[in-house]
């Protein structure tokens, strides 16, 4: 017999890895980051590596920048994944790169995936090399770095901070791969829609569903697949995931208006209406989030604090007994008194500060804390609230000097804001009949 029966025959490399850019002109999005005379770009022209921390979401090109960047160098590229290597792979990562440079001069790339999940004891062991320059660190998170990046690596590392594809970007992606990859089938143009909407700006997640197409419209003998059959096939991970699906924000916006409405029972109805449908848990817990601070705000300020430990109790224990804790929150916000006086306050302060000119701090409220800085007179006149009655400094002014009266807050006459509301009344009553010494 001939031994090629015996062969094994190389698996096919998913279409994400068949598709990964080879140059950064391939890049898919980043323009911030990668178009002409942007920081990554001039990186990559520079003519030496420089260490980094590539922050962003899944799917947005993280490795493949990271691959490009070895390649541009023509540097020796190690790949860490922070999930599964431990201290030991990070010395057998530093021998070869002592190694590479020995033999050839080449330089090293060292890229550790979700380097977040690194401890600090971990991010420490290959803290020393970075700075000899025997590696060119690049880190990638999803996570905020200055969380979980220990200050001495972040301080030599510069942070990119990558975003989630637009419709654009991933509708160019969705061109290429067809074009390139998928030969023999095509998308209408509600498919295509539907599959863009599922990745959520996630050009990994885009790829993996079209494979998934592509394989389930072949098994089918579906030479065009359109809007009905994606939805087939991706079940209820659709549902989960198509931020353009009419039918998701139908029932998020309905559960938001239930809640503000206050409707205990109809809210209850639409969250387990979109738990059962496979809506993401977390995003509810979001939208919740969102709801304690928009509609329920300072007329019941525990609601916010109910919300977060219910998104906290559910990353903790999962589904489903963390839904549990979804549902007391929405509960709450529905019975809970309605404000919506810091949404509409934050929104007055956030238009009137995007069309006014930067107005300088007003040297009575400015930081004092050297001698050069008193004698120019900051802090000076400052009145200090404790030492006066009621610990109010009445006829005080703390807005810049030419400020027009404003008075974004209101709050309503519901919940803890009607007490909060009576006391900024006799505040202000107080400072109306105090002297004013500062405009």
């Amino acid at each position: 017999m001939s031994a090629e029966l015996f062969a094994k025959a190389e698996p096919a490399a998913p279409l994400a890895e068949r598709l990964r850019p080879g140059s950064l002109d391939e890049v898919v999005g980043q323009k911030h980051l990668l178009g002409p005379g942007k920081p990554l770009r001039l990186a990559f022209e520079s003519g030496k590596p420089h260490s980094m921390i590539l922050w962003g979401p899944p799917g947005s090109g993280k490795t493949t920048i990271a691959r490009l960047m070895a390649k541009a160098f023509d540097a020796q590229f190690i790949s860490l994944s922070a999930v599964f290597s431990g201290v030991k792979d990070i010395r057998d990562a530093v021998q070869a790169a002592e190694a590479a440079l020995a033999s050839s001069g080449r330089a090293t790339i060292l890229f550790v995936d979700e380097v977040h999940r690194f401890n600090k004891a971990q991010q420490d062991a290959f803290l020393p090399y970075v700075e000899r320059g025997l590696i060119t660190f690049i880190g990638a998170t999803t996570e905020n770095p200055s969380f979980e990046v220990i200050g001495a690596l972040l301080s030599r590392a510069a942070v990119y901070v990558l975003e989630s594809l637009s419709g654009e970007d991933l509708g160019e992606l969705f061109d290429r791969a067809v074009v390139r990859a998928l030969s023999g089938i095509s998308f209408d143009a509600q498919a295509r829609e539907r599959l863009i909407g599922f990745a959520d700006g996630d050009a990994r997640r885009l790829l993996n569903a079209l494979e998934i197409m592509a394989t389930a419209a072949q098994a089918a003998r579906v030479a065009q697949v359109d809007g009905a059959f994606v939805e087939r096939a991706l079940a209820k991970n659709l549902r989960r995931f198509d931020k353009g699906g009419e039918q998701f924000y139908d029932q998020i916006s309905a559960l938001h208006k239930s809640v503000r409405g206050s409707d205990p029972d109809a809210s209850l109805y639409w969250l387990v209406r979109m738990l059962d449908g496979g809506a993401d848990p977390l995003y509810l817990a979001r939208r919740i989030v969102r709801m304690a601070v928009e509609d329920v705000g300072l007329a019941d300020p525990r609601a916010l604090r109910i919300a977060l430990d219910a998104a906290e109790t559910h990353e903790r224990l999962g589904s489903p007994e963390g839904e549990l804790a979804l549902a007391e929150a929405v509960l709450y916000m529905a019975a809970a008194a309605k404000s919506n006086a810091v949404y509409a306050a934050y929104n007055a302060a956030r238009d009137f500060i995007a069309g006014d000119a930067s107005r300088p701090v007003p040297m009575h409220i400015r930081n004092a804390p050297t001698r050069l800085m008193k004698g120019l007179g900051y802090g000076r006149d400052y009145r200090y609230a404790h030492d006066e009655e009621d610990a109010f400094a009445a006829g005080e002014n703390y807005f810049p000097e030419g400020m027009p009266e404003v008075e974004w807050y209101r709050p309503a006459d519901r919940g803890l804001e009607q007490k909060i509301r009576e006391k900024l009344q006799e505040l202000r009553r107080r400072n109306a009949a105090a002297p004013k010494s500062r405009k």
